[in-house]
């Protein structure tokens, strides 16, 4: 594989010699004598690598460094320094050079500035795949999130349009009965729908930010169970924490189930009455979700009321998110308590 160089040295004669040598290796050397001189060939010519010297009229090779850097110049260079000046050698480095080579009159010097500049050009080639790789990588990510957004997006407006055909549904049901089972249904979906939407108007497509989420939750939740004959008052107080896209689903259900018994049992019909709900972080790998009310209070004991689908499904989902559903005894009202084990991101 042949490559071009340009050679930046006020020394005419060794330039012939690198000329000639890398010539017979069928590689294309231009000279520059000058900094002026080398930018004018960079503005017209393709090259591969630049081999730079360090003592140049009227400058060195440091300050040609600095007005490469300045116009953006991004090849490799090989640095060249006399024998005892590895200092100004390792200075350059730093300063971007690629590499260093020490100048002799020996065949040496040829051999190993010849080295030095394959060296770099393929090391350059290897960090231009890199970055080409890199972007390749960043856009397909850019666009496996997006359309993950946009099946969230959809996935949420269809679950909201079933819960709208579920409120159809409830407004010409004549049993009560019914309407009620329909009402709890239409609360599940809209918990799920919740979460999907949570989803898509996230910076991260595989997270949900459970204050905002719950925030959205117990918002419709009041909206769709209190009433004139019978109002609620829904209070949230939650610290901010991330969750998986599955586990917030089953947070989200468990609130639904909760809030829902407590404004079904907690109170009598016609009587004010608040529910809380509250997540707070306990440490970096634990919180708590709680669900509270002032009402009648209840047994754990007991049989659930009504068909007991709510009760097996807070129990079952909160299993799998830390050490399951807990009532509280001796506490004003009922209180029940989830522990959440947090999935730690790095």
């Amino acid at each position: 594989m042949s490559f071009r160089v340009l050679y930046i040295d006020d020394d005419a004669a060794i330039a012939r010699l690198v000329q000639k040598h890398m010539g017979r290796l069928g590689h294309d050397v231009a000279h520059a004598e000058t900094a002026h001189d080398a930018l004018e060939l960079l503005k017209s010519g393709e090259f591969d690598a630049i081999v730079l010297d360090h003592y140049l009229r009227n400058t060195t090779g440091h300050e040609v460094l600095a007005l490469m850097r300045e116009t953006r110049v991004d090849l490799p260079v090989v640095y060249v320094t006399g024998s005892n000046e590895a200092q100004i050698a390792i200075e350059a480095i730093k300063a971007g050079a690629a590499d260093y080579v020490i100048k002799t009159v020996s065949e040496d010097f040829l051999s190993l500035l010849t080295s030095a500049i394959e060296q770099s050009i393929a090391n350059a080639q290897l960090r231009a795949a890199k970055e080409r790789a890199d972007e390749e990588i960043r856009l397909a990510k850019e666009r496996a999130e997006a359309l993950l957004a946009e099946v969230n997006h959809r996935v949420a407006n269809s679950l909201a349009l079933v819960a709208s055909l579920l409120r159809l549904q409830i407004s010409s049901a004549r049993s009560e009965e019914v309407k009620a089972e329909l009402a709890e249904t239409q609360a599940r979906i809209t918990a799920i729908a919740g979460m999907h939407r949570s989803l898509y108007t996230s910076d991260d497509v595989s997270r949900v930010e459970l204050d905002r989420y719950l925030g959205r939750l117990t918002a419709e939740l009041s909206n769709s169970l209190s009433s004139a004959e019978k109002p609620m008052r829904l209070m949230l107080d939650a610290d901010h924490i991330s969750m998986s896209a599955d586990k917030a689903v089953s947070v989200g259900m468990i609130v639904t189930e909760l809030v829902t018994n407590a404004y079904k049992y907690a109170y009598a019909s016609g009587e004010n009455g608040d529910i809380r709900v509250h997540l707070k972080r306990l440490s970096e790998e634990e919180a708590m979700l709680r669900v509270e009310d002032d009402g009648i209070g209840m047994n754990p004991d007991d049989a659930p009321k009504g068909t007991g689908l709510g009760s097996r499904i807070v129990k079952s989902m909160a299993s799998t998110l830390g050490d399951g559903l807990r009532y509280l005894e001796g506490q004003a009202g009922t209180v029940a308590e989830v522990p959440l084990k947090l999935d730690v991101t790095s």
